[in-house]
């Protein structure tokens, strides 16, 4: 959730409240007290509240950074309250062949799908729902789009800082190494791309935004450590 929708107005807010018996007022203030400790939102001269108790450090070391635990463990709280609830918080995955987390490929296990279904709502929520090159905003358009594959870093499948929002060619495209993001956070565009200009698509959808910033997401700014690690081993610029 952005910092700027921790309030009792929002409807996701006001749904998981009504499940847990909280009023909304109560648990946006929870959410204000997390982010006090959370330094991706105190760097940028945002402060929270105060009123972080003790529960809240321990809850906030236990899982801060620690992905994987967040996402099952949350997932499985929210089924014990509400199993409509957490079953429509899952992707839109059905017994379709994608890769698993050791590289190979089987049908998709439920826990999977909630830890996919995790990432992409960090990512997209962190970009705000729009693609960081073209500022497309319609939701089945967009990806999480890892910067590193989740085959070739396990420890970080599920950091949001290893991920990028974008539209499903700017995606295809970054997958494939036709373009990437260096570390000042700028697209770069692969020679063959700008070999195809004349393209319409091609120049209006992706060489014309080389050299240009990404916008930066609210919070889990990507890794530079990811970038150069993509730079290095998927662009292809002079392919």
């Amino acid at each position: 959730t952005p910092f700027g929708k921790m309030d009792s107005r929002n409807p996701e807010i006001i749904q998981l409240a009504q499940l847990l018996g909280r009023t909304p007022g109560s648990l946006a203030m929870k959410l204000v007290n997390f982010a006090s400790l959370d330094p991706a939102i105190t760097s940028t001269g945002r402060v929270g509240l105060s009123g972080a108790s003790k529960g809240d450090r321990e809850i906030w070391n236990e899982f801060h950074n620690d992905w994987e635990a967040l996402a099952v463990e949350s997932n499985g709280l929210l089924a014990s309250l509400s199993p409509a609830a957490a079953a429509t918080a899952l992707p839109d995955v059905e017994e379709e062949l994608l890769p698993s987390y050791e590289g190979l490929t089987k049908r998709v296990p439920t826990e999977v799908r909630i830890k996919q279904s995790f990432f992409r709502r960090a990512v997209l929520a962190s970009y705000l729902g729009k693609c960081c090159m073209s500022a497309i905003a319609e939701p089945k358009l967009l990806i999480a789009s890892h910067i590193v594959p989740w085959s070739k870093d396990k420890a970080n499948r599920l950091n949001p800082r290893n991920g990028l929002c974008l539209s499903a060619l700017h995606d295809r495209a970054f997958d494939l190494g036709l373009i990437t993001v260096s570390t000042d956070y700028r697209v770069r565009v692969s020679n063959r791309l700008r070999k195809q200009s004349k393209n319409l698509l091609i120049e209006s959808a992706l060489c014309k935004i080389d050299s240009q910033p990404i916008y930066l997401p609210e919070k889990f700014r990507p890794e530079r450590e990811f970038l150069e690690w993509h730079h290095e081993h998927r662009f292809k610029v002079n392919q």
